[in-house]
């Protein structure tokens, strides 16, 4: 099944030959090596460079496991160069060669070479990489498949609240995507999740207590959607768990599975104030069909998990995403002030544009409505206040300029968000 992901087939054609290494980053299973083999590929192909002057090397691949050793490496790669015309080096899981920074160093300065690399872990760009690269490399992270890709690919005519119902519980691994059976799409994601994912963090971080970290996992998944920080985790396993995790260990936990691409945190961010607040935050799953296959497909929370999928989209169209925070100053019934703290799920920008957006599984009351806009109505600024809504919700605005919009038309139309 071929799968077109014309985002990012576009970012990799815009950095053609600019004079940087291309790194194609995102979690395992994501597509980037369908994205960099098949879908680059094919596009050069199209624009007539010949075969031999794309050199393709999969490192993941045991047959080139030679060719992970770094002089190797470079002495295959410039005996593929035959002339000067342009050449571009495409390689999967560059991480697997030892000072693969040297390797790819060594062609940022060679005219007619073009450099394409994808890697799966945040040690691959940490901040001594990008030194080595002495700022000439230029990132592009993919995702699993947004909801849009993974319906363009589904039989047509296919009822879109069942695919989204599919979606929201399997999930937009490419490979899940093709599976035609339940059974298949959830042993292939509990198998993923814990042969492939927590394995390359244990051997990867020399992880000994193991079950305290996948303990961890489960909580993270079991909370989705909820202010959080290491030291009220680590509350939460001394008196429930019984356990002595401590506050630095979970810190130090939540960093390894970042890095690896399978949960995001979204920090708070005071609206009036215009500042950051540093703790609690919220974690979000990079795929929700992980998310369900590491909670056994028993924990379906539709209200969590549409939040889940609505931040995944957002990130997917390139924006940064806060949690927001706004401070309404009331008196009760005895004429005392207050001082009460109301939540905005996602403080969203890109550039000079900001979108203020709720979570709403429905609107079925007043009341229900009240609490969904009352936190937007307190923002005094001209930006776009959004709820976004599942079910039938028609889409709308309001007098009060915000938007109402449903979940599918948000999710079908890149450019939903446009009021």
């Amino acid at each position: 099944m071929k799968i077109p992901r014309d985002l990012y087939l576009q970012k990799l054609i815009s950095r053609r030959h600019n004079g940087m290494i291309k790194i194609i980053t995102g979690m395992r299973r994501c597509g980037k090596s369908y994205l960099l083999f098949t879908i680059f590929a094919d596009f050069l192909k199209s624009e007539s460079v010949p075969n031999d002057h794309i050199i393709k090397i999969n490192l993941e691949d045991r047959h080139n496991k030679a060719l992970r050793d770094p002089d190797a490496l470079l002495a295959y790669i410039d005996s593929h160069i035959k002339d000067k015309n342009m050449h571009y080096i495409l390689l999967d899981e560059v991480q697997m060669v030892q000072e693969f920074e040297d390797v790819l160093n060594s062609y940022l300065n060679v005219e007619n070479v073009d450099v394409y690399v994808t890697g799966s872990n945040a040690k691959f760009l940490s901040k001594d990489v990008i030194t080595e690269f002495r700022g000439r490399g230029d990132e592009v992270r993919i995702h699993p498949l947004n909801f849009r890709e993974f319906a363009s690919v589904m039989p047509l005519g296919s009822d879109r609240y069942k695919l989204l119902d599919e979606y929201m519980t399997y999930g937009g691994l490419p490979q899940t995507a093709s599976m035609t059976t339940v059974e298949q799409k959830r042993e292939y994601l509990k198998g993923l999740f814990a042969h492939t994912y927590l394995k390359d963090i244990k051997d990867r971080y020399g992880v000994r207590n193991d079950s305290d970290l996948e303990e961890l996992i489960d909580v993270i998944a079991s909370s989705i959607g909820g202010l959080t920080n290491p030291l009220k985790l680590q509350n939460t396993f001394n008196t429930v768990k019984k356990s002595s995790l401590t506050n630095d260990t979970i810190k130090m936990y939540l960093e390894y599975l970042q890095d690896a691409f399978l949960i995001e945190k979204s920090v708070r961010y005071d609206i009036k104030g215009r500042k950051y607040i540093s703790t609690p935050s919220k974690y979000y799953f990079e795929d929700l069909g992980l998310r369900n296959a590491r909670l056994n497909f028993r924990q379906g929370e539709q209200t969590h998990l549409m939040e889940n999928l609505i931040y995944n989209e957002l990130r997917f169209r390139g924006l940064s995403v806060d949690v927001g925070q706004v401070i309404l100053n009331t008196k009760n019934e005895n004429d005392i002030s207050q001082r009460r703290k109301l939540e905005v799920d996602f403080v969203c920008n890109q550039g000079f544009k900001r979108y203020y957006i709720q979570s709403a599984l429905a609107l079925p009351t007043q009341e229900k409505i009240d609490q969904e806009f009352k936190s937007l109505l307190q923002i005094k600024d001209s930006f776009a206040k959004i709820v976004i809504v599942g079910g039938m919700q028609p889409t709308y605005q309001n007098d009060n300029g915000i938007l109402i919009l449903n979940i599918l038309d948000f999710l079908m139309n890149e450019n939903s968000l446009i009021i």
